[in-house]
């Protein structure tokens, strides 16, 4: 099963250290340096490719420079793997600088290796600290350049990631603040209407209401087990029972949901009142809403499904589908291409379907 990231830059897995504020990626990584073998040879194939003039030894002189350029690359990924734990508590201009440097002296170090122990070596006698000299600097300056492209990239990366991540947190705090008005008006006025009539009930309700509000002006970065949301969603659900009665149905089939499995907070409930204002408001004989779970490898799945007003009824509401953009764009910001949100419809029912990793901790992107 998949493992994410902790509020505190930790994961499940203790295999991977990566602090979640540091720019560069961890090199201690499986994926990380297979990444960096991938892209050691691509550079070696444009190495051999470079010069103009033809060579019957194209093969053999890619052979040699894979062998430099991996050596190379597998080399520096092994030691910032090493120099992350302390490269992650200095200042961002001063991680930089010691990596390019390290970068560079990892290079220089593998060229002298590779003079020494290597049988390529074209020239011999006085020529040959010429030689070296010439390829010390080929090397030095190539890996100047492609270090700061590097470098460069996983910074802007870095930088674009936290943005993403502030933008979803802004998205779901807006998300969590907004309380629809006429939820609210309409709450208010069924709990008056009970003060009269069931004080017990009506109690209930100011419950409800009240744990509504606490989670909504709950801290937006809270992850919560699937348990605890689906509680809070059948709490919401009470206080619209209370409301349109006998026109509200509920079917639940959630017993194969994992309760200990974490999801974001709030994520069922704004797709609940849109279900509740477009599919049973508007139908005078009210309806049935389903909300169905399962797990699937490791993907929870949970649908949430409700009729379709008729040509008949009286009152038909088109949405702007602002909830399921917004719960769509928190699913693809907390947990990439794995988080889903999926639309069916046809003439009688419209159902939503939320996909979701199974993860244990706070997920970040």
């Amino acid at each position: 099963m998949a493992q994410y990231p902790n509020d505190t830059g930790n994961i499940d897995n203790p295999g991977n250290t990566q602090p979640s504020g540091f720019f560069l990626p961890d090199f201690c990584n499986v994926r990380m340096v297979f990444s960096v073998v991938i892209i050691s040879e691509l550079l070696a194939i444009v190495l051999t490719l470079s010069p103009l003039q033809s060579s019957e030894n194209r093969w053999n002189d890619l052979s040699i420079i894979s062998l430099f350029v991996q050596w190379v690359g597998l080399s520096s990924a092994a030691v910032l793997c090493l120099a992350r734990p302390w490269l992650s508590r200095v200042s961002e201009v001063r991680a930089a600088t010691t990596s390019y440097i390290l970068l560079l002296l990892t290079t220089l170090f593998i060229t002298e290796v590779a003079f020494w122990i290597g049988d390529f070596m074209p020239v011999s006698g006085p020529e040959t600290k010429e030689w070296q000299h010439n390829l010390l600097l080929r090397n030095l300056g190539i890996s100047a350049i492609v270090s700061a492209i590097v470098l460069r990239y996983f910074y802007i990366q870095h930088q674009w990631k936290q943005n993403v991540r502030a933008e979803a947190q802004s998205r779901l705090q807006a998300l969590q603040s907004r309380i629809r008005p006429h939820f609210l008006f309409n709450s208010l006025n069924t709990i008056a209407s009970l003060t009269q009539i069931d004080a017990d009930q009506a109690e209930a309700a100011v419950e409800n209401l009240a744990d509504l509000f606490r989670n909504n002006l709950a801290d937006a970065s809270l992850h919560i087990t699937l348990a605890d949301e689906l509680t809070l969603t059948k709490r919401y659900l009470e206080i619209e029972k209370l409301r349109l009665g006998s026109r509200l149905q509920l079917r639940w089939s959630i017993d194969e949901l994992p309760g200990d499995a974490s999801v974001p907070r709030l994520i069922l409930q704004p797709l609940l009142e849109n279900a509740i204002y477009h599919g049973i408001e508007p139908i005078s004989a009210g309806g049935t809403i389903g909300i169905d779970g399962h797990v699937y490898g490791n993907d929870i799945y949970i649908s949430i499904s409700n009729p379709r007003p008729s040509r008949n009824d009286s009152e038909q509401r088109k949405g702007n589908q602002i909830a399921q953009d917004n719960v769509r764009q928190r699913l693809a910001a907390i947990y990439g291409d794995a988080g889903k949100l999926s639309v069916q419809e046809d003439d009688n029912d419209y159902i939503i379907t939320l996909i979701m990793p199974f993860l244990r901790g706070t997920p970040l992107n």
